[in-house]
């Protein structure tokens, strides 16, 4: 992944050193396995200790052997006793030593991820308990439909993400695994006890059965599993987008002091970070067929799997980390502006209160047929109109035949936006939003009832 797009913590985790330095430890601990099986004599393990790899060196000897795990022997070996060295990969193939470094990497990395979506959770969280009483127009289909809640889109993120949270844990556990089984997996020069020894001290568990390699569905349901979750990301920087827009104008991602948003136009205000969400997630979303494709080896294993691995893995937890504090960020930085939702619910003459109009005129004695008829024309002649007029409301209050069955007070009551709203309350029990606290808003969360900023 490029600079631009990676965390110091991922990037490091991702380095050659580390991917080297992992690479040994599997090695010394299969060394010590084999002494305490009496195979290879006492105290090398510990001299092994003092191995050191310079991945300058291991490029240097991979350009001579075109084998990054020869290369990756020659250079660790030179730097102690070579009557040590020479028990270093005793009994293992390459890929009991990559493919296991591979699964211990990504766990560590998916652990990153996994802190940086539970920090994103909550910051969501806080934004739907300020925003729970706020009143915005819902829209279908990108048009007005009736009034909701505006915390209500934050409760959904919260309940995607914690469900975007459960597959990772899934896709983690799949890929908590290891294998020192040898070069076909039959344990042929290397017995069970030291994959035993070597899994228990890096908190892995022995594959019930590989081949040369651990199988790629594990893989392949880790990629997967984030780029659903890189989906739901995308799905809340697009709505955040279309809040932003100049003719919608209800909520605005964080625009820093000296910002700018144009070369050529000084008044733009762009959604630039939650369009580099919606961008990058179609990145994390191209991943999974890779994966996929990776799955099919040829008999006890081929090696097609392996160049794409050393981008997609590191490529996609990178881009993970990084898209979930940008998120993090967007969130917690959001300015949300009840005054727009305000007028945005008040256009036309309260067009959004359609639904309402037509109930209360079949609950007064009118047909729906005849109530529909009724409610449309007066709909489709306020929009048509424009801010020409008559509005919704005025065209209603004029028609004698809504006056005759609902009178002045029951068309008013049509209009009332709180009866939008008397079951969200019970929304946000049963989606278990509350259960953390039992109260309001979360300590330190922005605004109340009167929507903050």
């Amino acid at each position: 992944m490029i600079p631009r797009y990676q965390r110091p913590r991922m990037a490091a985790l991702w380095s050659d050193q580390h991917r080297y330095d992992r690479w040994l430890e599997i090695e010394r601990w299969a060394v010590a396995a084999w002494e305490a099986l009496g195979v290879i004599p006492a105290g090398v393990a510990d001299r092994l200790a003092a191995a050191r790899v310079d991945p300058a060196r291991v490029e240097a000897y991979e350009a001579r052997f075109h084998h990054d795990v020869i290369a990756f022997l020659a250079a660790a070996g030179e730097t102690v006793d070579p009557e040590d060295a020479k028990y270093l990969h005793y009994g293992l193939t390459s890929s009991d030593v990559v493919d296991t470094a591979l699964a211990s990497l990504t766990v560590e990395a998916l652990e990153v991820v996994e802190e940086g979506l539970a920090g994103l959770r909550q910051a969501v969280r806080e934004r739907a308990l300020a925003y729970k009483d706020l009143p915005v127009v819902g829209r279908t289909h990108g048009m007005h439909a009736e009034p909701t809640s505006f915390g209500l889109k934050f409760v959904l993120w919260w309940l995607e993400l914690g469900r975007d949270a459960d597959r990772l844990a899934r896709a983690k556990e799949g890929m908590r695994v290891m294998k020192l089984s040898g070069a076909v997996g039959n344990f042929a020069n290397v017995p069970p006890e030291v994959e035993a020894f070597v899994a228990e001290r890096l908190g892995l568990r022995p594959a019930p059965v590989a081949t040369q390699v651990l199988q790629r569905d594990r893989h392949a349901e880790v990629l997967t599993a984030l780029a659903i979750l890189g989906g739901t990301l995308d799905k809340m920087a697009t709505e955040i987008r279309h809040l932003q827009r100049s003719e919608v104008g209800e909520a605005e991602e964080p625009f820093a002091a000296g910002q700018r948003g144009s070369s050529a136009m000084p008044h733009k205000r762009n959604p630039v970070k939650s369009e580099q969400v919606s961008g990058l997630a179609r990145l994390l979303r191209g991943y999974v067929v890779p994966a996929l494709e990776d799955m099919a080896l040829w008999h006890e294993r081929d090696i097609s799997h392996s160049s794409v691995e050393r981008v997609i893995l590191p490529d996609a937890t990178t881009l993970a980390d990084y898209l979930l504090d940008l998120m993090t960020r967007i969130i917690r930085g959001l300015t949300v502006k009840p005054e727009a939702m305000r007028r945005n619910l008040e256009r036309g003459g309260g067009l959004v209160f359609s639904e309402r109009v037509l109930l209360k005129l079949v609950g007064a004695g009118m047909t729906r047929e005849e109530a529909y008829q009724v409610v449309q024309a007066a709909a489709m002649g306020a929009i048509a109109a424009g801010e020409a007029g008559p509005d919704f409301r005025q065209r209603l209050e004029a028609d004698p035949r809504v006056q005759a069955v609902l009178g002045p007070a029951g068309l008013a009551d049509a209009f009332r936006v709180e009866p939008y709203l008397r079951y969200v309350e019970e929304l946000y029990r049963r989606s278990g939003i509350l259960e953390e606290d039992g109260t309001g808003p979360a300590a330190g969360a922005p605004g109340g009832k009167d929507g903050g900023r």
